[in-house]
């Protein structure tokens, strides 16, 4: 009996989710996780907020897509359109918020930011200094890793000072992934537009960099 299914691990429906929005579904044992994590903060005066968990396999798709088109419009050609996209999106099927494990978070309680999700909101004077250095204290005790670290030495997507995984679950999620999951036949098989300049090459570099070249604490 395996653990998670196909349809689990690349987002395409998951029994463990709860929640009725993109900012509140979570894998149920995250939830409680982050709920204990958050009341925490609270003590401290930071409104941990998710601005982003759970995401399907459904929106991933019509976010990469979307991108796609766009970029293949203004004359790039197909694979430079793919190299751009993953410079900050995931391709669908092999995305962590599909899981339901990881989460962008900000605080609630900081002047609010045009742009949220960038890195210098969360070091120098940025708004989320004060969330980050609480995290980088006290995150782990409560099961959530910095997915994308701030590693010169580290390929694939940049840096992500709000972007946390839950590893207990998450962990496994991943172990499965790359047991199960042969992910250029995947996207050949849910017919992701130009799936068919997903070249061997590509995809292998894709995987071992934007997939696995993340926090070693997160790797099993």
């Amino acid at each position: 009996m395996e653990e998670f299914t196909r349809n689990q691990l690349i987002g395409k429906g998951n029994p463990d989710i709860v929640g009725d929005s993109y900012t509140s579904k979570m894998h149920k044992t995250a939830k409680e996780a982050f709920n204990k994590m958050k009341t925490a903060a609270a003590k401290e005066n930071i409104n941990i907020e998710v601005v982003s968990a759970y995401r399907s396999f459904q929106r991933q798709k019509e976010i990469f897509e979307g991108k796609y088109k766009k970029f293949t419009s203004e004359g790039l050609t197909p694979e430079k359109a793919i190299e751009k996209i993953i410079e900050y999106s995931t391709i669908p099927g092999t995305s962590r918020h599909h899981w339901g494990t990881d989460i962008d978070i900000i605080d609630a309680n900081a002047p609010r930011p045009a742009n949220v999700l960038m890195p210098e909101n969360f070091h120098g004077t940025g708004p989320f200094c004060k969330l980050k250095t609480w995290l980088n204290e006290n995150s782990e005790s409560f099961g959530f890793y910095e997915v994308y670290t701030d590693n010169g030495n580290r390929k694939g997507f940049k840096y992500e000072p709000w972007h946390f995984s839950y590893a207990t679950v998450s962990i496994p999620m991943l172990k499965a992934y790359k047991e199960q999951i042969d992910v250029k036949k995947m996207l050949s098989e849910e017919k992701i537009l130009g799936n068919e300049h997903f070249s061997e090459g590509f995809v292998s570099k894709y995987v071992k960099e934007n997939i696995l070249d993340i926090n070693p604490k997160l790797l099993s």
